[in-house]
């Protein structure tokens, strides 16, 4: 994705940020 403002936080936390990554553009790749 190119607008992770936090890449590094969703990268240990795919659990606490699946519900905003699905807001964002990651999304597909946090509940990934």
């Amino acid at each position: 994705p190119k607008r992770t403002r936090f890449r590094k936080q969703h990268r240990g936390r795919m659990k606490g940020i699946s519900y905003r990554g699905n807001h964002i553009c990651f999304g597909k790749f946090a509940l990934q």
